[in-house]
């Protein structure tokens, strides 16, 4: 009986086959190129997080995890444990990573520990900083903002992190590394030469600019200057005098203007427009956080979101190497105005 069961099972085996439904295809590596609200995705520090666990880096480690082919990292600093082991992970793991650095960090013992296991890291060596923080993998995703990849800038500090998934600017940003890692072109040696300045994600306009080649300012002026009914900022630093009458002029013309600035620099920075927007009447605060509030945002009619690593300084704008990031997404504005809320409620309750 056992013996013709199986015998009848064998023959049958080929039809219980060709009868199953077809197998789902699997699903690709990652749907964000699907999805334009994946594909441009924010993250924020929870300053009120003392576990010092979980932060923007734990997802910047897990994606250089994933990397397969290279990592490219322009940092201005680093002391997170988190992403100098996920770069010697990545290392060992045959993956290509290359970093660039601000000189004046370089006795960090992160990166020393970096240097010795073979990675190539390069620092500018000058004056002036290289301020970036921007990682680049795979050519294929980029991921940057105000959060230097430190304890401070990831656990205490207000900041910003935005993963930007896009082949179009991920080579925006490797040629802004090379120039940087191969040429030894940093600040004003820096040539403007930025593949795809703007770029469309399914429907969303995003733009690019590197200081000083770019000059950022001359591009955030007119996003500025077409604001209809508000304009919300944050500011670690904001010394530029034409950025300063703008933000005047546009509230005596009726739009919403409101700003925090960072108390620290806001009492120490030398030319520092706290004061001249205060007692020309605009609704300004200083911030709350005994730390830092490091951002370095604005956002437009609730439409347009500005982020970086550019301070909106002099030395931002002619000397830094920096990138200011310009997106066109009412979905990221209503993500940064959350966050805009949160320190600028923060701010009010302190300044009282």
């Amino acid at each position: 009986m056992k013996t013709r069961f199986l015998l009848m099972l064998f023959l049958l085996a080929p039809w219980l086959v060709s009868c199953q439904p077809p197998a789902t295809p699997a699903a690709p590596a990652t749907t964000s190129a699907n999805h334009a609200e994946e594909r441009i995705q924010p993250y924020f520090t929870n300053p009120s997080n003392d576990t010092l666990r979980g932060g923007p880096d734990a997802a910047v480690a897990k994606a250089i995890d994933a990397a397969r082919v290279s990592v490219d990292a322009a940092l201005y600093d680093l002391d997170l444990w988190s992403i100098r082991d996920a770069l010697l992970r990545a290392h060992r793991r045959g993956v290509q990573v290359r970093i660039v650095a601000e000189s004046d960090h370089l006795d960090r013992p992160e990166f020393r520990e970096l240097i010795k296991a073979g990675i190539p890291v390069v620092g500018d060596g000058r004056r002036a900083l290289m301020h970036d923080k921007f990682i680049v993998i795979d050519r294929y995703e980029v991921w940057t903002g105000s959060m230097n990849f430190t304890l401070n800038g990831a656990y205490r500090n207000d900041n910003n992190l935005v993963r930007l998934v896009s082949r179009q600017l991920a080579e925006d940003y490797t040629t802004e590394f090379e120039e940087m890692f191969l040429q030894h072109q940093f600040g004003a040696d820096s040539p403007a030469n930025t593949p795809y300045p703007q770029v469309t994600l399914d429907g969303i306009s995003a733009a690019v600019y590197f200081a000083p080649e770019d000059h950022p300012l001359a591009h955030l002026m007119p996003v500025l200057e077409g604001a209809q009914k508000s304009i919300y900022f944050m500011a670690f630093n904001l010394t530029d005098d034409d950025l300063a009458r703008l933000l005047i002029a546009k509230a005596q013309q009726g739009v919403k203007v409101q700003g925090v600035f960072d108390e620290r620099q806001a009492k120490t920075s030398t030319g520092n427009d706290y004061l001249r927007l205060k007692e020309a009447g605009l609704p300004v605060f200083l911030d709350a956080n005994p730390y830092a509030m490091h951002h370095k945002v604005f956002i437009v009619d609730d439409q347009i979101v500005v982020f970086g690593s550019y301070n909106f300084t002099h030395s931002a704008e002619t000397r830094n190497d920096e990138n200011l990031v310009i997106v066109h997404d009412p979905l990221l504005a209503a993500q940064f105005l959350e966050e805009f809320h949160r320190v600028y409620n923060a701010a009010s309750e302190y300044n009282r």
